[in-house]
């Protein structure tokens, strides 16, 4: 649990810290994953406003890399998270 230190000890609020925890149980060896934002919110009861607002709060606080992806016919699909 020495990963979430930088979490605890910050000033993200409960919606960042309860959308890091999600990310984190989520991702693979690598700190990656890529749930849509509809998903994160349907799972952790939050509107996909506030699940964006997190996903922000996070990214400013240099816990998050968030890269768009791509279909192969061009159209967007869910971004690729990266924890820090």
């Amino acid at each position: 649990m020495a990963y979430f230190n930088a979490v605890y000890q910050s000033d993200l609020s409960h919606r960042a810290r309860a959308v890091y925890m999600y990310l984190k149980d989520r991702s693979d060896a690598e700190g990656q994953c890529w749930p849509a934002i509809k998903t994160i919110g349907a799972e952790l009861g939050l509107s996909r406003s506030t699940v964006k607002r997190a996903l922000d709060d996070l990214c400013k606080a240099g816990l998050l890399q968030k890269d768009p992806r791509w279909r192969e016919n061009g159209s967007y699909t869910s971004n690729l998270y990266r924890l820090l």
